[in-house]
C-alpha cells in the first residue's frame, strides 16, 4: 500500500493516525469560523475565516487512475522523479529567496495544469514532509476536487463574490495536505481573484502553511493574468508538448512575467524524445536536445528550470 493510500485510508478512520504533521497546524493563523453565539463581532474578523474538514478520500473515489498520482505504488518512476525535481527547484527559490505561494500557470486550456499542480502538492507534502495548501482558483472549469472525488460545494468563488463574510472550508484529503476548492463554477471569475479578499487569503495561507499551490485559469482566458501573478512569489508554466504553439507560449510568459517563472513542465512528453534529449544533452549538444522537445503525446513530465526550458 503506498504513502498516499495509506494516509487516505486513515483519513477515514474516527481515530486520527499518528502523524508528525499536526493537520491543524498550517491553521494557526487562520481566524476560527464565527459560530452563532459570536456572530454579533463577524465584523471586526478578517475576511478570510476558515472551518476544518477532514474527509476519508479513497483511491476509488479518485476520478483519474490512480497511477497517474505520484504516490501510487505504480506510478511512473521517471514521473516522479521529475516531480521531485521540480518540487527541489521550489525548494531552493525557498531557501534563498523565501518563496511560499506558486502558482501553476498554462497557455491554454487542457494542457494538464490540474493534475500537475496536484503531482506537485503531493510531492511536497509526502515526500518533503512539509504542509501544504492547494488553492483551486481555476473557477472557470473547477478540477481538483473532481480528481479527488470530492463534491461541489461552496468554496473559493463563494467566498469572493460575497458582499458579507463567509467561512473558507479546508478540506484535508491527507494529514499534511489541505485543499480550498473552487465551488460553483464562474464564467467572470476576474473581478474576484485580483480583488483585496483573494489577496487577503493568499497571505493569509501562506502565513499559515509551508507551501501554498494555486491553480490558475488558463493566462490566455485570464486577462489581467498579470494582477493575479503579482499577489504570488514565483509561477510554473505548464506546457503541452505536442500542441502549445511558441508564439502562445511567448505571450505566456510575457503576462506572467519572466521573472516570476521558477519552473516550467513539459507535459505529455515522447518517451523516445525524452531518452534521446537526455543522451545529446549528457554529450552537450544543447541545440539537439531542444528540438526533440518540439514532438510528443505521452504521459510523461519534464521540469525544467526557465533556463534550460527556454
Amino acid at each position: 500500500m503506498s504513502r498516499i493510500e495509506e494516509a487516505l485510508r486513515q483519513a477515514g478512520r474516527k481515530t486520527p493516525a499518528v502523524s508528525d504533521v499536526d493537520p491543524g497546524a498550517g491553521l494557526a493563523n487562520f481566524p476560527a469560523a464565527p459560530s452563532e453565539l459570536d456572530s454579533e463581532f463577524v465584523a471586526d474578523r478578517p475576511a478570510a475565516t476558515v472551518a476544518i474538514e477532514k474527509v476519508p478520500v479513497t483511491p476509488e473515489t479518485i476520478s483519474v487512475p490512480a497511477e497517474r498520482l505520484v504516490t501510487h505504488k505504480n506510478s511512473d518512476s521517471v514521473v516522479v522523479e521529475q516531480y521531485r525535481k521540480l518540487a527541489g527547484v521550489l525548494h531552493h527559490a525557498q531557501v534563498d529567496r523565501g518563496v511560499k505561494v506558486v502558482m501553476l500557470a498554462s497557455a491554454q486550456t487542457a494542457e494538464g495544469k490540474t493534475l500537475t499542480a496536484v503531482n506537485l502538492a503531493l510531492t511536497l507534502s509526502e515526500s518533503y514532509k512539509r504542509n501544504v495548501l492547494l488553492i483551486d482558483a481555476d473557477l472557470r472549469r473547477p478540477s481538483v476536487g473532481r480528481v479527488f472525488g470530492l463534491p461541489s460545494a461552496s468554496g473559493l468563488s463563494e467566498c469572493l463574490k460575497s458582499s458579507e463574510l463567509q467561512a473558507l472550508r479546508i478540506t484535508h484529503v491527507t494529514d499534511s495536505l489541505g485543499l480550498l476548492l473552487a465551488g460553483r463554477a464562474d464564467n467572470d471569475p476576474m473581478s474576484g481573484l485580483t480583488s483585496g479578499r483573494m489577496q487577503e487569503i493568499i497571505e493569509q495561507a501562506a502565513a499559515g502553511f509551508d507551501w501554498v499551490i494555486i491553480d490558475t485559469p488558463p493566462v490566455g482566458l485570464l486577462t489581467d493574468a498579470h494582477l493575479l501573478a503579482a499577489m504570488v512569489d514565483a509561477a510554473v508554466l505548464v506546457i503541452d508538448a505536442g500542441t502549445t504553439q511558441h508564439s502562445v507560449i511567448q505571450r505566456a510568459i510575457e503576462t506572467i512575467g519572466r521573472a516570476k517563472i521558477v519552473g516550467v513542465v513539459l507535459n505529455r512528453v515522447e518517451p523516445r524524445a525524452l531518452e534521446e534529449a537526455s543522451h545529446y544533452k549528457y554529450y552537450g549538444d544543447s541545440n539537439r536536445t531542444k528540438r526533440h522537445r518540439k514532438y510528443f503525446p505521452s504521459r510523461r513530465v519534464v521540469a525544467d528550470t526557465p533556463e534550460t526550458a527556454q
